[in-house]
């Protein structure tokens, strides 16, 4: 586990904040507001988090998650419509983008100056094993990497040890990291009934 950064609390003497000052305010508000509530009322720490996801056309697919509303598809290429990125896209993006946010709160709550943040995923596959040409190739990813680049005037140990801190709080590592207990629940509707059969 990863030694805690300095919060802002404990404060770091001559090093600017990690975003513009509104931006870092408001990052560290939302976390210190969330860390409270958590406290006073640890029931609000765990819960259910929904996405519907409705075949529409083909392979075309309409994603809700409260009001956000995503379409992913395969390219034609591949019988799809093109009407969106392929799942493994949001996948990567969901891997990067949560990665560059949870440095991001860290780093404000660390006073790390951050001028320029990226996250690039590299993930290596093997068709064979999703076309179904070959059993022993995965279907999954044969290996992943994210190559972080940070523009910031802070000491390369400072970087590393909020970085690791982030790292081990970043969810979407973790559900690719580690073991999830994943399930599965089948629900057969006769057509023109709207029952379950």
């Amino acid at each position: 586990m990863s030694e805690a950064p300095e919060t802002r609390a404990q404060g770091t003497p001559g090093v600017a904040p990690a975003a513009p000052d509104r931006e870092a305010e408001r990052i560290h508000t939302a976390y210190t507001r969330n860390v409270k509530a958590i406290e006073l009322r640890p029931s609000l720490a765990t819960g259910t988090a929904v996405t519907h996801v409705t075949v529409t056309d083909g392979m075309t697919c309409e994603v809700l998650d409260g009001e956000h509303r995503l379409t992913v598809d395969m390219p034609v290429k591949s019988g799809g419509n093109d009407r969106g990125p392929n799942p493994g896209v949001f996948g990567r993006a969901a891997l990067g983008s949560c990665l560059a946010m949870s440095y991001m709160r860290w780093a404000v709550e660390a006073d790390l100056p951050v001028h320029r943040l990226e996250v690039e995923i590299q993930a290596d596959y093997d068709a064979r094993g999703e076309l179904g040409i070959d059993d022993d190739v995965t279907p999954a990813y044969t290996q992943v990497r994210y190559v972080v680049t940070i523009e910031t005037d802070a000491p390369e140990e400072e970087v590393r040890r909020v970085l690791d801190y982030a790292d081990d709080r970043s969810p979407y590592l973790r559900v690719w990291a580690d073991p999830v207990d994943l399930r599965r629940e089948v629900r057969i509707r006769r057509p023109g009934t709207g029952e379950d059969g």
